[in-house]
């Protein structure tokens, strides 16, 4: 994924060249299946995770997992 112009928060797909949308994805983690709305292409399904969310969300998930 690429900034379409810096700072809009606006995205494009590489490879699709299309404007990325809210989508309702599903994230897979292990055994636990997560439906979100994240931004993601259209039309090839890329999904663009944000470093918060990776870092952040996913870090707790997988140690809520690790807890059980």
């Amino acid at each position: 994924m690429s900034e379409a112009e810096p700072g809009t928060g606006r995205w494009i797909c590489n490879r699709c060249q299309v404007a990325v949308e809210i989508l309702q994805v599903r994230l897979q983690y292990r055994r636990t299946i997560f439906a979100l709305d994240l931004p993601a292409c259209p039309r090839c399904g890329k999904v663009l995770i944000s470093e918060e969310l990776a870092t952040g969300k996913m870090l707790e998930a997988e140690q809520a997992l690790e807890d059980k």
